[in-house]
C-alpha cells in the first residue's frame, strides 16, 4: 500500500510558503532518524525537485563526492558522464551550472539529505555549500532544503554557523514524532479497525515514529504486533537500538551512559545527579551531551514545581528507548512469543503506568483543551517530595499551574478496564493533596483530575474527591 502523508500541517505550510515567496529560500529540517523528514520533502515538493542527494554514513570525502557525481549524472541525464569532482567547491560549481538549465518561472528545489554525513571532518563541505548559496543560489528562483538527523550537529554547524552560512537559513522545521491523533490517522490507513487502547499500547512501545508504525499489521492485536516488530528475529526494531544512537552521534557511548542513567528514574534527574551516576566529567562536554539528547528528542527538560531554574530535571521520554532498556535488551534473544509472556507480568503493569505518564506529559495541549483553559497562561510540571519528618514522600504525576489562581493536579492511571477509586486510594489522595498544599505553601485553588485509559466508575469516593476525570480519548483530540 502506498504511504500517504499524515499530519504535518504546519510543516507543509512552511514548505509551500517557501515555494510561493519572491526570494530564494534556504530551508533547514531537523528530526531524529526515521521520523519522516525525507518523506515529507518528497511528498510536498514531488516534481519540483531537480537535484537530490543523500549522504552516505561513515563514508570518506571521496566516496561522498563520487556519490554526488552519480546523482548529478542521474538528474542531468548527461550523454557523457561527469567525473567525480575534486572537492566540494568544484562539486557545487558543477551543480550551479546544471541548475542554470533548469531555472524557470516556477521555483525549483534542491534537496540535500543527511548533511552531517556529507560534511565529514576537514571535508570542506560547509565552505562549498556556503559558496553555492552566497554566490549563486541566493539570487535565483530556488528552494534549497538541507536536512539531517543529527539535530545538534545541524544546529551548531548550520543554523548557528559563524561563517558563510551565518543567518542564511530562511525557514526552519524541527520535525517531531507524530502525536496520538496523527498516529491514529497513520495506523487507520493500514489497520482500519484498530481502537484507541491498541494504539496507545503500540505508542508506548515505539512512539509516533512513522517508519516504525508502518510495520503494524491489520487484524493483529497490539501485543501481537509488538511481539513481531520488536522480538521476532526479523522484526524491524529487533536491532534498531544498536543503529539509532550511532546514526545521530559520532561518539554515542557517553550519550548512552546518560540515557541509561535517566532510564533508572521515573522523576528524572538533575545535571548534578547525571554526572554522579555516569561518572562523566562535570564540564561543558557533559552539558553538550545532554543538550544533544534534548535536541534529538530523546530527553525532555522540565522544572519541578516551585524549584529554582538551576534545578532543571531531565527525563527520558523516547518511547522506544525506554521500552528497549526495560524489556528488549535482556529478552530479545528469546524470539517470537516473548512479548505475549512479558505483557502479562507485574513488571509490565508497573512500567505501563510510567509510560502513560510520559504520554500525558507529551500531550499537554490536549489536556488543556479538555480542561477548557486554552486561553489561560499556564505551565506544566511534575512534583516529587522526598519526604521529611513533617511529610511522607509523595509524587504528583503532572500539574498545571494556571494564571487564574488554580493548580490542576493529575493522577495518571493505565488500566485495562474501567477504573475504580477505593476507600484506601481516596485516603491516599486526600493525604497527597494536603501534603502538597502544606509543602508548597500554595495559596491557589487546587483541583484533582484523573487521566485513565477507560472511564472512572462513579461512586461516593470518586464524586467526593475528583473534580474532573478524563479518559485516554482526550489525548486523541
Amino acid at each position: 500500500m502506498e504511504q500517504v502523508l499524515i499530519g504535518r500541517e504546519k510543516e507543509q505550510i512552511i514548505l509551500k510558503e517557501a515555494l510561493l515567496s519572491n526570494q530564494a529560500e534556504l530551508v533547514s529540517i531537523i528530526g531524529r532518524r526515521r521520523v519522516g523528514k525525507t518523506f515529507l520533502i518528497q511528498s510536498v515538493y514531488q516534481d519540483r525537485i531537480v537535484f537530490e542527494m543523500t549522504g552516505i554514513q561513515h563514508a570518506p570525502r571521496q566516496e561522498q563526492l563520487q556519490n554526488f557525481a552519480i546523482q548529478l549524472n542521474k538528474h542531468a541525464k548527461s550523454a557523457v558522464p561527469l567525473p567525480s569532482p575534486k572537492n566540494w567547491l568544484n562539486a557545487f560549481f558543477l551543480l550551479s551550472e546544471y541548475l542554470e538549465s533548469r531555472l524557470s518561472t516556477q521555483k525549483i528545489v534542491v534537496f540535500l539529505d543527511e548533511l552531517p554525513w556529507m560534511a565529514t571532518r576537514k571535508s570542506g563541505f560547509i565552505r562549498g555549500l556556503s559558496w553555492f548559496w552566497n554566490s549563486w543560489a541566493v539570487k535565483k528562483n530556488i528552494v534549497v532544503v538541507i536536512c539531517g538527523s543529527a539535530a545538534s550537529w545541524m544546529i551548531q554547524k548550520v543554523v548557528r554557523d559563524k561563517g558563510g552560512l551565518h543567518n542564511r537559513i530562511t525557514k526552519r522545521i524541527n520535525l517531531e514524532a507524530l502525536n496520538l491523533a496523527e498516529t491514529e490517522q497513520f495506523l487507520k490507513t493500514q489497520s482500519p479497525n484498530i481502537d484507541h487502547y491498541q494504539i496507545l499500547q503500540i505508542y508506548m512501545a515505539m512512539g509516533g515514529i512513522p517508519h516504525y508504525l508502518k510495520e503494524v499489521k491489520a487484524g493483529k492485536s497490539a501485543i501481537q504486533n509488538i511481539d513481531e516488530i520488536c522480538f521476532s528475529n526479523t522484526g524491524l526494531l529487533h536491532d534498531e537500538f544498536s543503529l539509532l544512537y550511532p546514526a545521530l552521534f559520532d561518539n554515542p557511548e557517553e550519550h548512552l551512559k546518560v540515557v541509561r542513567a535517566l532510564a533508572t528514574s521515573r522523576q528524572g534527574l538533575t545535571r548534578k545527579v547525571i554526572v554522579k551516576k555516569t561518572n562523566l566529567p562535570d564540564g561543558g562536554g557533559t552539558t553538550k551531551i545532554i543538550e544533544e539528547l534534548v535536541h534529538s528528542g530523546f530527553v525532555t527538560p522540565y522544572y519541578s514545581f516551585g524549584k529554582k531554574k538551576r534545578e532543571m530535571c531531565y527525563r527520558l521520554t523516547d518511547e522506544y528507548t525506554l521500552f528497549y532498556l526495560k524489556f528488549m535488551e535482556k529478552n530479545r534473544a528469546e524470539g517470537a512469543g516473548t512479548w505475549k509472556r512479558l505483557s502479562q507480568t507485574q513488571s509490565w503493569k508497573s512500567w505501563s503506568g510510567y509510560a502513560f505518564e510520559n504520554i500525558g506529559l507529551k500531550h499537554i495541549r490536549q489536556l488543556k483543551k479538555a480542561l477548557e483553559i486554552g486561553g489561560v497562561y499556564s505551565e506544566a510540571s511534575v512534583y516529587a517530595h522526598q519526604g521529611t519528618d513533617e511529610f511522607s514522600g509523595f509524587q504528583i504525576d503532572l500539574l498545571i499551574d494556571r494564571n487564574d489562581h488554580v493548580i490542576n493536579l493529575f493522577e495518571i492511571k493505565f488500566y485495562n478496564q474501567n477504573y475504580i477509586i477505593t476507600k484506601a486510594y481516596t485516603e491516599e489522595l486526600r493525604l497527597k493533596i494536603a501534603s502538597f498544599k502544606a509543602a508548597t505553601q500554595t495559596k491557589k485553588q487546587v483541583f484533582l483530575n484523573l487521566l485513565t485509559t477507560f472511564p472512572l466508575v462513579e461512586n461516593t469516593y470518586a464524586t467526593s474527591l475528583v473534580d474532573q476525570a478524563f479518559t485516554m480519548e482526550v489525548l486523541f483530540e
